[in-house]
């Protein structure tokens, strides 16, 4: 590295304060700069890796040639701390808080409940505020375009956009009835009477604060003088072991060049950035071109465009859109076909850092613009130090040819992109997982250029991205096409030579082969419809037109805003003004989540002497530990020590779960040892110098079908039986047998697991800070870990940013983890886990494999069932035999069955150990139930909606394991579902688009839901809390329920208000910690408010009593004076709160009980439509009926029931893990793994809470945190409908039952046609698959 002596300051500044940092480190982020620097934590660590917007702040720069500012939003994971010289950065603090002001953007965001568990909250508000500097009066489609970049695990978006449609001109509501009218009003619903008043409005647009543009800060007038000073010189940025350059002038920049030919240009870090992060790429010198004029242009002429490299992918999008409005249509098609792919190439921050240059250069394999370009004819315009050369961005350069690359010192100055010609198509095709923020699976760029006047093809070219380790040209084809027609006879040579030019071995790295085979002559196909049409606009009596029902085959699905209305019961008009029960309120903490100032653990100002925590994990599934070289680590500057199984105290195995691995490893993933460090990047590079040697051990058990085999169980069968099922096969009209294979999920909470473990210096204690659903297991494992009391150990809880499940188990194995290495250094530290680790070693819910025989008469009835399931429950035994028993007794979901079997059992693999997972395998086990009811129906010749009603219960009955239920709340979400969602009228019409839309098909669905709350065992639902009144009348409530975004605390503030009759405001809530409330169970299985709203109900109800005499003697008093007389009387004003708990049991050996609390009811409308050719599908609505009985607080559950019912989507249609064969998890990042953004979710979304009663619960009320999971599958089996009416189409009779995830690559391949049938198979006995399914 060359050493620089003398380095520069950077100056920039940051909400307003200059910033002068002597010691610019070039490897430093601003995300880290931000939180460990400046102390700004507002700003979140979600993924470090470009995938989640957590971390997105707004970049402010001036504009030398325009004398503009521009803002633009960034992900500051990504931005070099040295690039921003001269730069403002405003961070979500910088714009408001509850110190000084909060922001319109901020308050809104909070007021219409954008914000859950909060962590993703201060980016989504940083990307709208954004937009607003730029844009002050959006519209809906730019508050979608800003939001794609940001991902939410819990709200389900729509409440987001909402806040940022507020403040659009354009109105999203509902008005069908004129304008702030909705066609669901009251008078619109003669069914509901006047006692049960329904409402549409969560919040009060009348409380908003107006956005006033003049009001945000001036950019730093020093920054203007600094960009505009004439003797600015080269800056010099020397760290620890890089340096930076700015050059000055594009001679300066030149000669770098040629003195560091290997040093990479750095503008938007979009690409070297993820390589030095995750590839483990190392360069001594960067040089940074950022801000050269020369390379900022667009220039246009009579032939084309010529745009500077040194433009943004966004300003390259603005450059087009307006050359598209100034061109003629026909030289503007390279242009849109652009456009096209530049409104979904990631999200809105990539393509405000990503440049031109730097995306054609780095010639990503994925990339969807080089192969348009490239089809396009663009020249690549080079400059060195020796002088200018153009070079075709053609298929030698995009496959890297040697001869086609550009020499080291060279660097790209512009690209120069012809216009097109009359006779000349050119088009870009992409299907990606998800439509937007998602690398394609296979992409293209083609053109045609035709003989003036005919069809002729004159020139062809064909490019291909996603299908080898380069953007692949097909060059061969496209020349052996010269001179053809363009005809079907041409389009069907051309897929069987393209296909044999473009070969994807079968065992190719990101699998999905023969899938991206189809997709190369499906995209073909729509290429070739696309220049039919166009052909024949140009002259219809030359050209034929193609089919009428091949015409929707031509468009994209469009990105729309969502609209919707949530429904739920008015607060009775007779209630009491204070009590706030029944009311939607805001989440108690949305503001301080929507400012940044809610503190999460990593959030925690740093400690004296901490030390931050990396680990070593385990390479192989099943091995002998034979050696564990920890030398180089210790060597490594700023480690302390390495911890390993030796160092554990105490027990380092508890309950089952090993905290070090010792002597053996029993999956990829598993921890070996940690390193502790002074930073976390030496900790993290220290890690990577532990040396393991391993001996492979057999068997290595990945998938269920392999454990079945070695007969490899964690646990004991689970069985439930009623009637005589043998017998009921013998008199039935018709018998299937099948199995449906639901894969597993990520929880993906936006929070890794995150620990701050401080050692005190007397009696061995320990404090820890934890994000967790469970403090006491924390505890529990911990005290295990160290070898000391439980009462040594203290857990505090403030908040989750997110869980999901995934916080319950896990969160104690790794709390002990960290307290190993506190206990042994001596020193606090600080353990946040990197995303990939989090989802290697925390794997996630359970896959299934579901077998099923169902017997059933030709009208539908069935009338026996025998269901068998497996889960792959991992390594150790966690939650999953507490899982497999809730499949089992929730099996039926809402049909009676006279004779049923359900067996299941949790199986033992070499994958990490899955755990709990929201719904706690109800979503897996009840989709195999859903399955079979719709294969029944295809048998009959029956909608499935028809024998789902048939089957239904419908009066008071008795489950399959002997717990009487009354199913009517079930029947009115049923009716309801069906009525208002118009079912049978929309489903005609599917049905006749159908008919009319080859290519393109529709799918509808309604599933019913019974799905049970609480746990099996009365100890696992009691809960516990302590309330405290001060002196002044101020209430602390403290209770054993964990924030993990669902309200708890807001909903117990809710209950104290109510129980103590006073203002909510005088009531605070602090924190859950095991000091305050011992023993507590985790937050779960739906009833976390339920049982602590009990706890804290019986806490102020104590103290009310204790109360009461006083308050006789002045009954007009006021709560402070009766507060302050009871102090002076000595009246105890602390309670301790306890609720026993639901008494429930289950009898495994009589296989009957009283399992579940109660139950919760819903039904779920879907319709989807599909795209045939490429297997991408549409949410285009849903309505979601919910038995809330009496809702604490509405905005609260259906924001529970929206969410999850975004992330049962997700589980069912796009989210996939991927597995190697030998158990190696590929998934490991928002780029690997796809969750639903906000496109994913509903154009049209509806939900309504339907009242019923529930007098166990507190208030009536229910538990809603986990139901909307799984009424996610009426997506599913939307999909399914619309690929069994394709089918039809095609001549398929034979049933075909989809597995889950309904993928792009499920749907596409079940959609059989020519195009399926063309492509080559191989012999799976020939070859190794790059990942396997484990179900």
């Amino acid at each position: 590295m060359p050493s620089h002596p003398n380095p520069d300051e950077l100056i920039f500044f940051v909400n307003g304060r200059k910033v002068v940092e002597k010691n610019a480190d070039p490897e430093v982020n601003l995300l880290f700069y931000l939180r460990k620097v400046l102390h700004l934590t507002g700003t979140k660590y979600g993924c470090g890796g470009r995938g989640c917007g957590s971390c997105t702040v707004m970049v402010s720069r001036y504009d030398l040639k325009t004398k503009k500012i521009r803002h633009y939003p960034v992900i500051a994971c990504l931005v070099p701390v040295c690039s921003l010289y001269g730069a403002a950065v405003t961070t979500v603090e910088g714009i408001g808080s509850l110190k000084t002001r909060v922001h319109p953007v901020q308050e809104r965001l909070a007021k219409c409940h954008g914000t859950q568990c909060g962590f993703c909250s201060p980016g989504m508000a940083m990307s709208i505020y954004t937009l607003l500097r730029n844009h002050p009066e959006p519209t809906p489609e730019q508050i979608m375009e800003a939001l794609g970049g940001n991902l939410c695990r819990c709200t389900g978006y729509r409440p987001i956009v909402e806040s940022g449609n507020t403040f659009s001109v354009e109105s999203t509501v509902c008005q069908m009835k004129g304008p702030g009218k909705c066609c669901m009003d009251q008078e619109e619903m003669p069914s509901v009477t006047r006692q049960e008043k329904i409402c549409t409005k969560l919040y009060n647009r009348d409380e908003f604060q107006p956005l006033d543009p003049s009001q945000e800060p001036i950019f730093p007038p020093e920054l203007i003088r600094m960009a505009e000073d004439p003797s600015k010189k080269r800056l010099t940025f020397q760290g620890e072991r890089t340096a930076w350059i700015t050059a000055v002038t594009l001679k300066d920049l030149l000669e770098l060049k040629a003195n560091y030919p290997k040093a990479p240009l750095v503008m938007g870090n979009t690409t070297v950035g993820p390589t030095t992060i995750f590839g483990d790429e190392f360069h001594p010198v960067f040089i940074s071109p950022l801000g050269l004029p020369e390379l900022y242009f667009v220039d246009s002429t009579d032939n084309g465009v010529t745009i500077g490299a040194g433009y943004t992918l966004a300003q390259l999008n603005d450059a087009l859109h307006f050359i598209v409005s100034e061109q003629p249509k026909e030289k503007t098609k390279t242009y849109c076909a652009l456009l096209k792919h530049l409104r979904t190439l990631a999200g809105a921050q990539i393509r405000n850092m990503a440049t031109l240059g730097g995306h054609v250069v780095s010639r990503p394999n994925f990339s969807d613009l080089n192969p348009i370009l490239a089809a396009g004819n663009a020249i690549i315009n080079l400059i060195s130090k020796e002088g200018e050369r153009q070079i075709p961005l053609d298929g030698h350069f995009l496959e890297r040819s040697p001869e086609a690359n550009l020499k080291s010192e060279e660097i790209v100055s512009s690209v120069y992109i012809p216009h097109s010609t009359q006779w000349h198509f050119v088009s870009g095709l992409r299907l990606a997982q998800r439509q937007e923020n998602s690398y394609a699976i296979v992409n293209a760029g083609m053109s045609v250029k035709f003989e003036d006047g005919t069809d002729t093809i004159k020139e062809f070219k064909m490019f291909y991205g996603s299908v080898g380790p380069t953007v692949v040209s097909a060059d061969q084809t496209c020349k052996q096409l010269i001179g053809r027609h363009w005809d079907d006879q041409m389009l069907s040579d051309a897929c069987q030579l393209v296909l044999s030019e473009i070969y994807i071995p079968p065992g190719a790295e990101g699998g999905m082969v023969e899938y991206r085979r189809t997709l190369i002559i499906s995209l073909l196909f729509k290429f070739y419809l696309k220049v039919r049409r166009g052909l024949n606009r140009m002259d219809p009596q030359k050209f034929p037109d193609i089919p009428e029902k091949f015409m929707s085959a031509l468009d994209n699905f469009p990105i729309g805003t969502p609209q919707g209305i949530q429904m739920f019961q008015c607060v009775d008009p007779y209630q009491p003004p204070q009590d706030p029960v029944g009311h939607p309120l805001m989440h108690q903490s949305a503001i301080k989540h929507a400012t940044g100032e809610a503190v999460y653990v990593d959030d925690i100002p740093p400690i004296n002497e901490e030390l931050f925590l990396a680990v070593v994990t385990s390479t192989r599934a099943h091995a002998k530990i034979i050696l564990i070289d920890v030398s180089e680590a210790l060597a490594f500057p700023g480690v302390v020590d390495v911890i390993t199984a030796d160092d554990v105290p105490g027990d380092n195995n508890c309950l089952g779960e090993i905290f070090y691995a010792q002597n053996e490893v029993i999956c990829v993933g598993q921890i070996v040892c940690t390193v502790a460090a002074d930073t976390y990047a030496h900790a993290r590079d220290a890690a990577k110098k532990v040396k393991i040697a391993y001996e492979d051990i057999e068997p290595r058990i990945i998938t269920i079908e392999q454990a079945l085999e070695h007969n490899s169980f964690l646990s004991g069968e689970k069985k439930i039986e009623q009637g005589n099922v043998e017998q009921a096969f013998k008199h039935v009209d018709q018998i299937i047998e099948g199995e449906v294979h639901v894969e597993g999920q990520e929880h993906f909470y936006l929070e890794t697991q995150s620990f701050l473990a401080i050692p005190k210096q007397e009696d061995k204690e320990m404090v820890l800070h934890i994000a967790t659903q469970n403090p006491s297991a924390v505890q529990e494992f911990v005290a295990a870990a160290l070898n000391v009391p439980r009462n040594r150990i203290t857990c505090h809880m403030k908040r989750a940013g997110g869980a999901f499940g995934g916080k319950t188990t896990k969160s104690a194995v790794l709390g002990a983890v960290s307290a190993v290495a506190a206990n042994k250094t001596g020193r606090p530290i600080r353990f946040i886990l990197e995303r990939g680790d989090d989802m290697l070693i925390t794997a996630g819910r359970h896959p299934l494999l579901g077998k099923y025989k169902i017997g059933f008469m030709n009208n539908g009835v069935i009338k026996a069932a025998d269901v068998e399931y497996y889960v792959n429950g991992g390594c150790t035994l966690d939650e999953s035999e507490m899982v497999i028993e809730f499949i089992v007794l929730k099996s039926e979901n809402a049909y009676f069955i006279p004779n049923f079997r359900c067996r299941g059992r949790a199986c033992k693999t070499n994958l990490p150990s899955n755990t709990a997972f929201r719904g706690f395998g109800f979503p897996q086990g009840t989709l195999v139930a859903e399955s079979y009811i719709t294969a029944v129906a295809s048998q009959c010749d029956l909608l499935p909606e028809e024998v789902k009603e048939i089957n239904m219960y419908k009066r008071i009955s008795k489950t399959a394991f002997n717990q009487i239920f009354n199913p009517e709340p079930l029947r009115r979400c049923w009716k309801e579902c069906l009525e208002k969602s118009s079912f049978y009228a929309r489903k005609r019409d599917a049905e006749e688009f159908n008919k009319n839309n080859y290519w393109k098909k529709k799918g509808l669905a309604v599933v019913p839901m019974k799905f049970t709350v609480g746990n099996t065992e009365a100890y696992q639902n009691h809960a516990g809390a302590l309330v405290h009144i001060y002196t002044d009348g101020s209430v602390l409530v403290l209770h054993g329920g964990c924030e993990l975004g669902q309200g708890i605390y807001t909903k117990m503030a809710q209950v104290a208000s109510r129980e103590l009759n006073i203002p909510i405001s005088y009531i605070h809530l602090l924190e859950t910690s095991t000091v305050t409330v011992p023993n507590t169970f985790f937050t779960a299985t739906s009833i976390g408010a339920d049982v602590n709203g009990k706890a804290v109900q019986n806490a102020c109800q104590i103290l009310m009593a204790r109360l009461q005499p006083v308050i006789r003697k002045n009954p007009k008093g006021r709560w402070e004076d009766w507060i302050a007389k009871a102090y002076e009387e000595c009246i105890n004003l602390s309670a301790t709160g306890y609720f026993k708990g639901y008494q429930t049991y289950m009898d495994w050996k009589a296989e009957e009980g009283e399992p579940f609390a109660y139950y919760v009811y819903g039904a779920s409308c879907s319709e989807v439509e599909v795209d045939c050719l490429t297997g991408a599908h549409k949410l285009l609505r849903t309505d979601i009926f919910m038995d809330a009985a009496f809702s604490i607080n509405p905005a609260l559950d259906i924001g529970q029931i929206e969410g999850a019912f975004i992330q049962g989507m997700g589980l069912y249609t796009i989210e996939e893990l991927k597995y190697s064969p030998e158990g190696v998890l590929y998934s490991r990042g928002p780029d690997d793994y796809i969750i639903p953004t906000v496109t994913e979710i509903p154009e049209e979304f509806y939900v309504t809470l339907v009242r019923s009663r529930n007098p166990i619960a507190i208030y009536s009320s229910k538990g809603l945190g986990e139901a909307g999971m799984f009424l996610g599958c009426s997506v599913f089996f939307a999909i399914s409908d619309a690929v069994a009416a394709a089918r039809r189409q095609r001549g398929l009779t034979k049933r075909l039952t989809l597995n889950s995830p309904a993928t792009p690559e499920v749907i596409r391949m079940a959609c059989t046609d020519q195009f399926t049938d063309m492509i080559p198979r191989d012999d799976p006995s020939t070859f190794t698959p790059w990942s396997i399914h484990v179900s």
